[in-house]
């Protein structure tokens, strides 16, 4: 079932690794495609020069293996100028996945530079309409996942198997998972591989700060919690006490330019990358519980591999002859 997914994305493993916005940068990229899964760089929270820079580093980092970049629509008001240096780079890139906003207007767009084109689903309505639309990945994300989600709130475990049978072209599971286990289960589930984000945080060559690394590894599936609600959106974060003082403001029912000052990207860039943990919020994922060590990106991917392996044979065991 793997080879769907592999074949459309040129990797050995299938694996994706979520775009991480701010620490979604080309160094980690590379290290992970390098290692035969598949390696994102996340837009988001950079400026379109700094998207070309990162796009340099993962080609040199990569080895010649394939890697792509996340375009987070509704995240950037100059998006052209983000859809631009896509296409100038297209040569070097092998996919573009879209997510947070209508991908419609741009899958023929991207997949018209010759890149294979992935859309974020929360919804199996939202993969019906990409698939139609000319998609070649799906990634159904549950809202188990860490940043921003579906308003839906579908868990994995639910999502996955309606995408799957809903549409023809290679469907990849996102939301809680963090091990080979959660690997093996989105096999299950009808998917063809996996998404995975916060366990890629937890890595040597990902550039967010130390203490939210450490921090990861000391949390627990309660430990993350849902923010921006009172907006009509949906963002899983790690519990701290910033994010404590965002959500006793929200009950108040407060306007969009009351949260705004401690919502926006620039307070996640504080925290994730500057450390400065009591100046904003860090995305994580309801797999946080199944972090405990920080290791480099191709031991994650060899082991993720192993214990995926185990986990179907013994699975499949269980269940007798």
């Amino acid at each position: 079932m793997a080879d769907a997914l592999c074949a459309v994305l040129g990797c050995e493993h299938p694996i994706i690794q979520g775009g991480l916005a701010y620490v979604g940068n080309g160094l980690l990229a590379g290290a992970v495609s390098a290692a035969g899964a598949f390696g994102q760089i996340g837009s988001a929270g950079r400026s379109p020069e700094s998207l070309s820079d990162e796009i340099e580093i993962a080609k040199e980092r990569a080895n010649g293996k394939s890697f792509g970049v996340n375009l987070p629509i509704s995240e950037h008001r100059d998006i052209e100028d983000y859809a631009a240096v896509i296409e100038r780079k297209a040569v070097d890139l092998r996919a573009v996945s879209l997510s947070a906003g209508n991908p419609r207007p741009y899958i023929a767009r991207f997949q018209a530079c010759g890149l294979k084109v992935i859309v974020v689903a929360s919804t199996a309505e939202q993969a019906i309409k990409a698939a139609t639309a000319g998609a070649d990945v799906i990634v159904a994300e549950g809202y188990e996942a860490g940043g921003h989600n579906g308003p839906a709130e579908i868990t994995t475990m639910v999502l996955v198997p309606q995408v799957a049978r809903a549409v023809s072209v290679p469907v990849a599971a996102a939301g809680g998972i963090a091990n080979g286990a959660g690997i093996a289960a989105a096999f299950m589930l009808g998917a063809q591989g996996v998404q995975m984000g916060t366990r890629f945080v937890a890595t040597t060559e990902c550039v967010a700060h130390a203490r939210y690394k450490e921090m990861l590894m000391r949390a627990g599936a309660a430990d993350t919690c849902v923010m921006e609600r009172s907006l009509g959106r949906v963002t899983r974060v790690l519990k701290t006490p910033f994010v404590q003082h965002i959500m006793e403001l929200e009950e108040t029912k407060p306007g969009f330019a009351e949260l705004a000052p401690y919502i926006r990207g620039e307070r996640n860039r504080l925290a994730a990358v500057d450390g400065e943990i009591g100046e904003g919020w860090l995305n994580c994922g309801q797999g946080v519980g199944l972090i405990h060590e920080i290791m480099p990106a191709s031991e994650l991917i060899s082991r993720l591999m192993t214990e995926a392996r185990t986990a179907v044979r013994e699975g499949m065991g269980a269940l007798g002859p």
